[in-house]
């Protein structure tokens, strides 16, 4: 059946909102006609009956976006179900308005094998919601010993190479990678993190650390790795992406690159747009993730940078823990928190209802740039595209609940915040997966 997306708010190429009819058939945008055009204009004269039913939904003004990508997402399968699975994990993304994510491979077993690779691609078909996009590891167990097969990785379907969850701490064998890639046509992913600086460390190495007592985590343990990376990458010409930019040395050795035309590329997530390790209000392990919160001063190059496209784009980092694991403290409890349902509000809520950033802008950073990047044919909202589409009500404020999400995990510093500009129904592939007055 097609549908008819009827009153929608949709950006043009000057960024600017104008009321659209959306029709989607097959899949695909099949037209985007000026609403009060009349259906004469998407029904050709002597249809048949079949093709004249059209399924009417009225958007009544709200947005209507290309469905969001989150390239860096952890969905815990296989291995940690109890934390999260790819049809919850899945289910979450697509509430908050992703359409595309790719996942991590830091499961167990680690995806560096062509049999959890095709699992991964298998579960996601199977949960029948966002389109599952498989990361493969670098190295075998993500130990930074030995190579995997990146030949029959790819084959199997795999979208890159990474061992995100811990750096390659060896520059041989990250530039053994790096050519292994660039003979694929593949990119590198790299987790940036220099372990002989971080060992023991729970929060970065500022003003919170010092207070209670904690070992911090330098700046320095992750530009390293980015300068490092940068020139093996230059060395090589293999495409390197740069995972969760946090510091403010890594957006400069990445704008540094950028001006002498090597292939970098780079990411940030919304907690190290929105939040600074001054902003920590406790030894609560919901605000311990890695890279850490940082010094307002490294909040603000981030900005900056992205601002001005030395990051590329945005990510959640979306990472599902057990309430029994966070409630070990600080010390003690796994890095990670979960992003998928808050992302977009946040980020709205903080930048473009301030009138900071544009909501072309925004739009852009998690939707067409994402999909230039790793070279998807999504995140575009035009005829003959994907009906990968995220309806978003820009009026509709609420506060973050935990006890509502969709994910298995509840751990989120955000808890309690009012935002505004929350999905309310997202489509894959022109089928409605999720939408806010039919969920439970």
């Amino acid at each position: 059946m097609k549908q008819l997306i009827m009153n929608a708010s949709v950006l043009n190429e000057q960024g600017e909102a104008e009321l659209k009819s959306i029709l989607i058939a097959d899949g695909k945008i099949a037209a985007i006609v000026n609403e009060g055009s009349g259906l004469s204009v998407l029904i050709p004269e002597g249809a048949s009956e079949k093709e004249r039913h059209i399924e009417k939904i009225d958007a009544q003004g709200k947005l209507v976006i290309p469905g969001l990508i989150d390239m860096h997402v952890h969905l815990r399968e296989p291995g940690f179900e109890y934390k999260e699975t790819i049809a919850t994990g899945s289910r979450a993304a697509v509430k908050g308005g992703f359409t595309t994510i790719a996942c991590m491979p830091n499961t167990r077993p680690v995806t560096d094998n062509v049999d959890t690779v095709q699992l991964v691609l298998k579960k996601g078909e199977e949960a029948g919601l966002a389109k599952v996009l498989p990361y493969a590891a670098i190295t075998k167990n993500e130990l930074g010993r030995e190579l995997t097969d990146f030949e029959a990785l790819k084959a199997a379907g795999a979208i890159g190479f990474t061992d995100d969850g811990v750096g390659v701490q060896s520059a041989q064998m990250m530039k053994d990678a790096m050519a292994r890639a660039k003979a694929l046509d593949m990119p590198v992913i790299a987790h940036c993190e220099d372990n002989t600086l971080v060992e023991g460390a729970a929060v970065t190495d500022g003003e919170f650390a010092k207070r209670h007592g904690l070992k911090g985590i330098p700046n320095e343990s992750e530009a390293i790795h980015v300068g490092r990376d940068i020139l093996l990458s230059e060395a090589t010409g293999a495409h390197y992406h740069v995972c969760h930019v946090s510091t403010e040395q890594s957006v400069r050795l990445i704008r540094h690159a950028k001006s002498f035309g090597i292939k970098v590329t780079a990411e940030v997530c919304p907690h190290h747009l929105v939040l600074s390790d001054e902003d920590i209000p406790g030894l609560d392990a919901n605000w311990k993730m890695n890279p850490p919160l940082r010094s307002p001063r490294d909040v603000q190059a981030c900005i900056e940078g992205l601002e001005d496209g030395t990051i590329d784009m945005i990510v959640t980092d979306h990472a599902a823990h057990s309430e029994e694991e966070k409630a070990k403290g600080m010390e003690l409890a796994p890095f990670g928190i979960v992003g998928f349902e808050t992302a977009f509000p946040l980020l709205y809520t903080k930048f473009v209802a301030t009138g900071q950033w544009t909501l072309d802008f925004l739009v852009r950073r998690m939707t067409a740039d994402p999909a230039r990047v790793f070279r998807l044919n999504t995140g575009r909202l035009e005829e003959g595209a994907p009906a990968d589409l995220t309806m978003i009500d820009l009026e509709q404020e609420q506060a973050v609940d935990p006890q509502t999400f969709a994910s298995k995990g509840r751990n989120t510093p955000f808890t309690g915040w009012k935002l505004k500009g929350w999905p309310v129904k997202t489509w894959v592939d022109g089928k409605l997966v999720w939408s806010a007055d039919q969920a439970n």
